[in-house]
């Protein structure tokens, strides 16, 4: 029997989809926070992985090809966004 978080994690898909992202995101943004140059590169790494996957799925016909991409643009801007932020949070401390 399962509780809690493992029992979310093993019955429903989507919610390990969110766990990885949230991963990613906190990942750049510790990374931009504490190395913000060398931050980039992890940064268009998933930028790039994410594009592809959005790309695949903007080839559906019509609106379902514009509803298939839209969870992967919104995770990329969510990724860029907190890396964004780490940089912005490293510009604000005092030297």
């Amino acid at each position: 029997m399962l509780s809690g978080f493992a029992a979310a994690m093993a019955g429903n898909p989507d919610s390990v989809t969110v766990a990885i992202i949230i991963g990613v995101c906190v990942v750049l943004f510790v990374l931009a926070f504490l190395l913000p140059r060398l931050s980039r590169y992890p940064q268009r790494g998933v930028d790039r992985t994410l594009a592809t996957g959005q790309g695949a799925a903007s080839r559906g016909p019509g609106r379902l090809g514009r509803w298939l991409q839209k969870p992967f643009g919104l995770s990329r801007r969510a990724a860029d966004e907190s890396a964004r932020k780490g940089r912005e949070g490293r510009g604000k401390m005092p030297t």
